[in-house]
């Protein structure tokens, strides 16, 4: 499988979908600081243990502070034959509104 790059402004259509699953990547301090409305936070460290609790019928959005982390995570989680994006530039370029 393979997996597409976003733009960080294209996040907009995908949040709060039900059939749409945002992770953020970072550490949980990163996170409560802010994050993108809905996503949950599975740090990359974490995703091993915490992928066991993810649908494998959503599409998944990924994201991390630059990209590059999620980068990498989207390529391998597309090889299991998981339905993945990946924000590109992650929380740097997001310029929306934040949930805490």
């Amino acid at each position: 499988m393979t997996f597409e790059t976003i733009n960080a402004k294209d996040i907009m259509y995908y949040i709060r979908r039900p059939e749409v699953l945002i992770i953020d990547i970072r550490e949980p301090l990163e996170y409560r600081q802010g994050h993108i409305p809905s996503a949950i936070n599975i740090p990359y460290d974490d995703f091993e243990d915490g992928k066991r609790d993810i649908p494998g019928d959503k599409l998944l959005i990924l994201y991390c502070d630059r990209g590059n982390l999620s980068l990498l995570l989207a390529r391998d989680l597309s090889k299991e034959g998981y339905w993945v994006k990946n924000i590109y530039g992650g929380m740097h370029a997001y310029r929306g509104a934040l949930e805490y």
